[in-house]
């Protein structure tokens, strides 16, 4: 049975799911879906480390696979699902490609560029303002980053 168009949870899941990929790879973990006519039309996770790219978000991975399954590096309509709030990097693609909506889980107090450390998402000098939800399953996605980097500082 597939995922309901606007079931934010269900999304997130599937979201959270590509965030763990991330971390199997030794990426941290966040992982983004982008939606579109109530389907998944791309999906990504971080990989920086891999790709040796300091661009390579789950968020921009995604968005640059919808734009070539859409034929358009405008993403109108449709909703990006992330399990981090996403930094000013991604937003400024997310108002540029003007997805019709954000739904992120954790906060990211200190980059977070939607309503944390800077407030893009209605930003007057952009373009385009951003629909946006925050708090999506952010226990779960908060305890992934957070066991992440605990994890990580033992290793040293």
């Amino acid at each position: 049975m597939g995922i309901k168009p606007l079931d934010d949870t269900a999304w997130m899941r599937h979201a959270y799911r590509l965030a763990q990929r991330a971390e199997q790879q030794g990426e941290v973990p966040v992982g983004a879906v982008l939606v579109f006519n109530g389907q998944c039309i791309a999906e990504g996770w971080n990989t920086p480390i891999i790709d040796s790219d300091p661009t390579a978000h789950a968020e921009m991975m995604a968005m640059r696979q919808a734009g070539k399954v859409l034929n358009n590096y405008r993403l109108t309509d449709s909703t990006l699902y992330v399990t981090l709030e996403p930094c000013v990097m991604c937003m400024g693609a997310i108002a540029h490609a003007r997805i019709a909506r954000l739904v992120f889980g954790a906060l990211d107090p200190k980059r977070g560029a939607v309503c944390s450390a800077l407030h893009l998402a209605g930003a007057d000098f952009l373009n385009h303002q951003v629909d946006w939800q925050g708090g999506v399953l952010a226990d779960s996605c908060g305890d992934l980053l957070r066991d992440f980097f605990r994890a990580r500082r033992k290793q040293k």
